[in-house]
């Protein structure tokens, strides 16, 4: 296991800059701030920077209520310089959901697969249900104890990326949940439980079940609207509540292109390599075994033909074998 203490003494009297994926979730946003937490401990300043855009009430709910400040891409980038160093977190560089900033990656610190290899100068790369367990570990290893915010940014992140320990749960993510409840402002976290979605998400839920189509334990759903990335994340998962299915797969229109979010509780089927695969020269897609993410842009939609439903169903069906 990696010592976070190789980071700390890389981060020391160097500018430093947490990056998240693209369209931060909960997750992200959770172990980046406990991360920065961290560092304060040993005098290391850092910024918090992101692409894309907050998207979903429950995540601007987050930042509001935990006084969390990220900095946008056009916020953080004139003041990027080639050697700021930057950790990458919730993500890595390659993984297709992660804009090249201005700056030295020197680290990241993830729970999704690799795709493309890269020299980190400090790499913790495992297979947990959230990237936030990873960081509460660093807070145990290092025998500190973190303060009431970011205990329930980092909880907060685990209960959201694990759907409160029912996908992808490791013990790693059980002792995180052990060692963080003591810490967390429960108050605080009932208000965030409580603010998941908005009135007009239940267009979206509407859409998703009139459109959903079962094959096998398959199920697709065509949401002919646009809709934010946690909205298309979260119908992922309730498509997959359905007892009849055991993958589901979800794609939007939107005016970037197609954008997918896939979901497994199979053990034979891995969300991360079966998205990876059945969009691979239509766009790009990737995650874990359990929940995974995708794009095909604008300009390669035409390539659906005119079914592009029936297309891209047969072509994930086809991947799986």
């Amino acid at each position: 296991m990696a010592d976070v203490r190789q980071l700390i003494a890389l981060c020391q009297n160097k500018r430093v800059y947490i990056q998240t994926h693209n369209f931060p979730d909960p997750d992200a946003i959770g172990s980046a701030y406990g991360l920065q937490r961290l560092f304060e401990r040993y005098s290391i300043p850092t910024k918090i920077c992101y692409d894309g855009k907050i998207d979903k009430l429950s995540t601007e709910r987050m930042l509001e209520l935990l006084q969390i400040e990220m900095l946008s891409a056009e916020e953080v980038g004139p003041e990027l310089r080639e050697d700021d160093c930057i950790i990458c977190i919730d993500s890595q560089k390659g993984a297709g959901n992660i804009t090249d900033f201005v700056g030295d990656e020197i680290a990241a610190i993830d729970h999704h697969p690799t795709y493309t290899e890269v020299a980190y100068r400090y790499s913790d790369i495992r297979k947990v249900g959230a990237c936030s367990t990873i960081i509460a570990e660093y807070y145990q290893d290092r025998g500190l104890t973190p303060d009431p915010v970011a205990a329930t940014a980092l909880l907060y992140g685990v209960k959201m990326d694990t759907m409160n320990f029912t996908r992808g749960v490791t013990e790693a993510d059980i002792r995180a949940f052990s060692f963080l409840l003591p810490y967390v402002d429960q108050r605080t976290m009932g208000l965030l439980e409580h603010s998941k979605i908005e009135f007009q998400d239940l267009k979206a839920y509407g859409a998703a079940i009139e459109n959903t189509k079962v094959y096998g334990y398959y199920g697709f759903s065509h949401i002919p609207f646009s809709c934010p990335d946690a909205m298309v994340a979260m119908l992922s998962d309730f498509i997959l509540s359905l007892v009849e299915v055991e993958v589901a797969v979800i794609y939007c229109t939107r005016a970037d292109g197609y954008k997918f979010s896939v979901r497994s509780e199979r053990a034979d089927v891995d969300a991360g390599a079966l998205t990876r695969r059945a969009l691979e020269g239509l766009g790009d897609g990737g995650g874990h075994a359990a929940m995974a993410g995708g794009l095909i842009p604008t300009e390669n939609v035409p390539l659906l033909g005119n079914y592009p439903d029936d297309f891209l169903r047969e072509r994930f069906l086809r991947v799986q074998g």
